[in-house]
């Protein structure tokens, strides 16, 4: 289903997509061969999200750590992303979904953050899923970041330290035309966020699930969308029931 219009009420899922390595090697295949097969897992999560009410999709694809990874790994990493960039951006706009991005865009390479312009101009006047693709992040390097810009603004007189409140800081974030995620999933089994939306998911539901992200599709997020409306969000209040 192509969404034509802005629902009232955002629904915003971010998912830290993680096991391809150990999917790929439980049947004996490279590493890359799991990173190929997740690339066809985000392709089903785009397709279902919005026929399960969300809005607002943010995908963790690349962290400021994975720097750290073999340079073969990286390397092919990039081009995958390459390859998913030129091939998806047309279906992507024909499904009316608007791209964005977040994360350090100068450390990567300059075809790469070509195509990252080319995709979210081509999808900007979108109306349906909000798809965010995190590449480069790091949630303490924005909140840096964030911390960096406010204390310019401080030190050439246009606020005062007294005037620093969680709006503006929110207003400094990458994320600062996203609402903030309702349901944040982790795939693979592994129970942390790393570095990921830090700020962003302080109310956030969380939900760690044992499937490796290649086998993640529209059946495993309906599920998980279903285990998120039995939570009781109360945001510090009490309970209702």
């Amino acid at each position: 289903m192509t969404d034509t219009g802005t629902p009232a009420q955002p629904f915003h899922v971010a998912i830290i997509m993680d096991g391809n390595g150990r999917w790929a090697k439980a049947r004996g295949l490279p590493r890359v061969a799991g990173h190929k097969r997740g690339v066809e897992s985000v392709r089903k999560i785009i397709k279902a999200a919005p026929d399960l009410g969300v809005t607002h999709l943010t995908l963790y694809g690349f962290s400021t750590e994975n720097w750290r990874r073999p340079e073969q790994e990286v390397s092919a990493l990039m081009g995958l992303l390459r390859l998913y960039l030129r091939n998806e951006a047309q279906k992507m706009h024909r499904d009316n979904v608007r791209v964005s991005f977040i994360g350090q865009a100068e450390q990567m390479s300059q075809d790469i953050q070509s195509l990252m312009r080319d995709v979210t101009a081509l999808t900007a006047n979108n109306t349906g899923l909000n798809l965010t693709i995190a590449l480069s992040y790091g949630g303490r390097r924005e909140l840096t970041e964030a911390t960096r810009a406010i204390a310019r603004k401080v030190a050439s007189g246009e606020c005062q330290p007294d005037d620093i409140d969680e709006a503006m800081i929110n207003a400094s974030l990458m994320t600062h035309a996203l609402p903030d995620p309702d349901l944040l999933i982790r795939t693979s089994g592994e129970q942390r966020i790393s570095n990921f939306l830090l700020w962003q998911c302080a109310y956030a539901e969380f939900l760690f699930v044992d499937t490796l992200w290649p086998d993640f599709d529209g059946e495993v997020l309906a599920d998980c969308i279903a285990r998120f409306g039995l939570r009781d969000r109360r945001f510090g209040a009490v309970s209702s029931l």
